[in-house]
């Protein structure tokens, strides 16, 4: 079994085509995925689809790149929200310095508000990271982020960032970039994460893995993923699918 930790089908891509997507994720042996709201139209699809399909789970929360959007109003919502029994977590946030529709300060005010959020309704995080590696470690060790604990998401830092996320009870995850011919970094660190702390994710419909790069991404493709990592490590596909789908279960405090 196969757990997609990051992936959204509540995205406009996928308008239509929802039943079929997670028809093709299921054939591969993807029986879990978490969908990720990140403002608020993908926020209300999201709670939609955990309603409607049993294997789907959320995490809701605020982009950084829309970070100037998020009032005060929009964060009670999101804490409201939060009480669903199949919301396992808050986010994506983080901070995103490719992108400048929001400034530094507003993004790293959002990422706190969120923080302190999530540590008030006892949820991981999940953490976007765009060309601010550093600035993320900081904050989230000046806000005491390790109470929370989380993911990040779509890792792309060095193994020395790494560190530091793992010191504070964060999983590290990878995605379709794992598996790019010329991604040496995210290699590296795939080979070095401890297995324990490893996850496997889409963010389909972005960052579709070798052979389908530049393509629209899906849920099933996480087995790509998977297969990557295992030839990293030396592992069989069965091996990491069982071990990342056990710690996907672990950090989303999930039973079944």
């Amino acid at each position: 079994m196969l757990f997609d930790t990051h992936m959204h089908l509540n995205a406009d891509q996928f308008e239509g085509e929802i039943e079929e997507t997670i028809a093709r994720a299921e054939e591969a042996g993807v029986k879990k995925m978490l969908v990720v709201g990140f403002d608020e139209k993908t926020i209300r699809i999201a709670m939609e689809l955990i309603d409607t399909y049993a294997g789907i789970y959320a995490a809701i929360g605020w982009h950084p790149v829309d970070a100037v959007d998020l009032t005060d109003e929009r964060l009670a919502w999101i804490e409201e929200l939060s009480q669903h029994p199949k919301v396992v977590a808050i986010g994506e946030t983080g901070l995103d310095y490719y992108w400048d529709k929001s400034s530094k300060e507003e993004q790293k005010e959002a990422f706190r508000k969120q923080i302190a959020l999530a540590k008030k309704v006892q949820l991981p995080l999940i953490i976007h990271d765009r060309d601010a590696h550093q600035d993320i470690v900081d904050l989230l060790k000046e806000e005491h982020a390790e109470e929370a604990g989380g993911i990040m998401h779509c890792f792309g830092g060095s193994i020395e960032i790494a560190r530091e996320c793992l010191k504070m009870n964060f999983y590290i995850s990878f995605g379709g970039p794992v598996t790019f011919k010329n991604a040496k970094r995210p290699k590296e660190v795939a080979k070095e994460v401890p297995l324990d702390r490893l996850l496997i994710e889409t963010d389909a419909p972005f960052l579709a893995p070798h052979p389908y790069r530049g393509k629209r991404n899906e849920p099933a493709y996480v087995r790509l993923v998977a297969e990557e990592i295992a030839l990293l490590r030396e592992m069989t596909l069965e091996e990491v699918a069982k071990q990342t789908t056990e710690n996907a279960k672990r950090v989303f405090q999930l039973n079944n």
